[in-house]
């Protein structure tokens, strides 16, 4: 594979970064099974895992700290905090007290002594960033972590994070994880321009959507989530956003065959291609689906190829809204009521 910068670190990084998400009760629950998965990734070259402290309960963290025991220096380890990891209010966020107790847990399911990249999950509306980022610095400074990162903030968000770091002499996030693919193209109007002002990197994650690029949700063959973790909105398919999605699929998947290769690598390669991404992050549930997927890091999309996506899905468009991950503050009906 050919590496590439992980923003302005001096790290470099896989095209393809290894998603963790279904290692574990939300998808495949054989541990054995996902070990050898992990390892496969690592022998074709990813250097980059991502998982985080939610996935199945700290079970993803578990399974990779299993699968790199030996092989640690190989990989560049980045994990998330903030989604509740239970019913006690305090135990999720943003907050100092959460970030420096859950740090340790991480670490400890991780088997490791340092994360190379923590990220905080998404954005609150209810905790200062310098607080955040205040934590994350003297974590940096007592080398447990070694960088930090953001996910699916907003490109104003982005902004603002960058402006407290530079204000108060703080760590700065060197990374974004936003939502990416084909058919979830909101990005690119300003997150992707943002993160390439401000030299990070970006590891964008569901480059399948979901699935829905993956050839599981066709016209004549409409699939259902394999994993609890996925929003049932996203696979109603009498809704209208989901019936375009549907048309847009059926329309790249003749153009995937036109060029000679499979829907899931057009798609993938589609998203590896921009300027602005580092990684995009795959998360396979088998052995099987992983192969799949690593074609994908070689492949090199023609101008032609990438004129007719747009020609399906415009730039900057997100075919259905609730394959969106902002806005979910911003647009609640409190927020909205005058």
């Amino acid at each position: 594979m050919q590496y590439r910068p992980l923003g302005r670190t001096g790290v470099h990084v896989s095209p393809l970064c290894l998603g963790a998400m279904m290692f574990g009760p939300w998808g495949n629950d054989d541990r054995a099974d996902a070990v050898r998965i992990i390892h496969r990734a690592l022998d074709a070259g990813v250097n980059f895992v991502d998982t985080a402290d939610v996935y199945s309960a700290g079970v993803s963290e578990e399974i990779v700290g299993q699968a790199l025991a030996g092989r640690r220096d190989e990989v560049v380890l980045a994990t998330k905090f903030f989604m509740p990891m239970d019913d006690d209010l305090n135990h999720r966020g943003g907050s100092r007290r959460w970030i420096i107790r859950e740090v340790e847990a991480s670490l400890r399911r991780l088997n490791t002594d340092h994360i190379d990249l923590y990220q905080v999950h998404r954005p609150s509306p209810d905790v200062d960033v310098a607080e955040t980022l205040g934590a994350l610095s003297d974590l940096v400074h007592q080398g447990k972590i070694r960088y930090i990162g953001s996910s699916s903030y907003s490109g104003s968000q982005i902004v603002e994070a960058q402006w407290v770091s530079r204000e108060r002499n703080l760590e700065r996030f060197v990374t974004e994880q936003p939502p990416y693919s084909i058919l979830v193209r909101g990005i690119e109007e300003d997150v992707l321009p943002t993160t390439l002002r401000h030299g990070m990197g970006t590891l964008t994650y569901s480059p399948l959507a979901g699935g829905w690029l993956s050839g599981r949700w066709r016209k004549d063959a409409a699939g259902a989530p394999t994993s609890s973790a996925r929003p049932r909105a996203r696979f109603d398919m009498s809704t209208p956003a989901n019936r375009r999605k549907l048309d847009a699929v059926e329309d790249l998947a003749l153009l995937a065959e036109e060029a000679g290769m499979t829907l899931i690598e057009l798609a993938i390669a589609f998203v590896i291609h921009h300027p602005g991404v580092t990684a995009a992050i795959v998360g396979p549930r088998t052995i099987e689906q992983l192969e799949s997927y690593l074609p994908a890091a070689e492949l090199t999309l023609s101008t032609d190829v990438l004129d007719r996506i747009d020609q399906i899905v415009a730039p900057g468009v997100t075919i259905n809204p609730d394959d969106n991950s902002y806005g979910a503050h911003e647009l609640a009906p409190a927020a909205r009521r005058r």
